[in-house]
């Protein structure tokens, strides 16, 4: 049976350049980095000059990135710092967001008696700034967390704008970006963001491994504790090869971003003109989607949308209704609810998300088993 991967919004495949790397450091350097003998000096240098890359990759000084274990990880101990060590007394966010920064924050207003506000959002699913600025101005000791690239429609934020709001009205900015990063030049020396969240898996990266960014001359504490590993802040040992495989990746794919983000928009594009000759009627779900993302509303039956996946899966394609996290579920997506009417949100969506690795072919295949739904 034909194999079609198309969620590549919820995992990426490892690219052999990062399986070679990652193989080679289990094998010839598996000293503790904390250890001081010449294995363990060995093994630190491949995590430092790994950290040097990936500083590099996004604008960012190396002493500002922080392993983690993924980008929830890295969303709850930034949330969390910001009320414990910055002493907000409110966070900014919105009703899109994924639920490693929602349920985060419903878990924090209830154990520290913060504010959480939700910024309006356009009908497209955009955030709406004039509405963060009215927000901003009631002079509130403030975190702003806002996606950069939302994961189930891939509306984009004005990264720079919101940051220069954040920082006209002295509140302390934080962006998820894991679905960003690796797929868009960032550059935080241009932009002020404080904090900023990312995760391997989502740039052909492996699983298990992220990062967070944290700007100089900001003071958190760890959220776990234990050794002295990355200054303190996040106790463990470092899976070197983990980490090792994270940069390859993402040197990969600003290397690449060019020549893989023109190859990924064309087959978006015949994607967007095959459903237009063969479902008129079909709909995007989301204002100007991120090249690699189309959430589609088909104008198909109700009753077809409990089925659609368990169909298209059986013919070997994988595809999504919204974020994997909750894959399980057949309640609506809460972004999807967000932005759609009541009569659209019972019409079967479509998450199809891109990569480099697929094909026009793919596209294809995925059409003529649409129209055997």
């Amino acid at each position: 049976m034909k194999k079609v991967y198309l969620d590549n919004a919820a995992t990426t495949a490892i690219r052999p350049e990062v399986i070679a790397q990652m193989a080679q450091v289990m094998q010839e350097e598996f000293g503790n980095p904390s250890s001081t003998h010449s294995f363990g000096r060995s093994a630190k240098n491949i995590l430092e000059l790994s950290r040097k890359t990936i500083a590099k990759q996004i604008g960012a000084q190396a002493s500002e990135v922080i392993f983690t274990s993924c980008g929830t990880e890295s969303n709850n101990w930034i949330l969390r710092s910001a009320i414990v060590d910055l002493k907000v007394e409110r966070i900014i966010s919105s009703k899109i967001e994924h639920h490693a920064v929602l349920h985060t924050l419903e878990v924090l207003r209830d154990e520290f008696s913060i504010a959480v506000d939700y910024v309006d959002l356009t009908e497209g699913g955009l955030v709406d700034l004039n509405h963060l600025s009215e927000l901003l101005a009631e002079n509130v000791p403030t975190l702003v967390s806002l996606m950069h690239v939302n994961n189930e429609i891939g509306t984009v934020l004005d990264l720079a704008e919101t940051a220069r709001l954040c920082k006209q009205y002295g509140a302390h900015f934080h962006t998820d970006a894991v679905q960003s990063v690796g797929k868009v030049a960032i550059d935080l020396q241009q932009i002020p963001v404080d904090f900023l969240s990312a995760s391997a898996h989502k740039f052909h990266g492996p699983k298990g491994i992220g990062f967070a960014f944290v700007r100089k001359g900001l003071v958190v504490h760890p959220m776990i504790w234990g050794g002295e590993q990355e200054k303190g802040l996040r106790a463990g040992t470092e899976g070197v090869h983990n980490v090792a495989g994270m940069a390859k990746a993402l040197e990969i794919s600003y290397t690449e971003l060019g020549s893989e983000q023109a190859k990924i928009a064309q087959l978006r594009d015949h994607l967007l003109a095959q459903l237009q000759i063969h479902f008129r009627g079909f709909k995007v779900n989301g204002a100007s989607p991120l090249y690699n993302i189309a959430n589609i509303l088909l104008p198909l039956p109700e009753e077809k949308t409990a089925m659609i996946l368990f169909h298209l899966d059986m013919k070997g394609i994988a595809v999504s209704r919204g974020s994997a996290c909750q894959s399980g579920s057949l309640r609506p997506s809460h972004v999807l609810a967000e932005i759609l009417s009541e009569e659209d949100l019972c019409k079967p969506s479509l998450r199809i998300s891109l990569s480099h690795y697929n094909t026009k072919d793919d596209i294809d295949y995925l059409i003529s088993v649409l129209q055997s739904v």
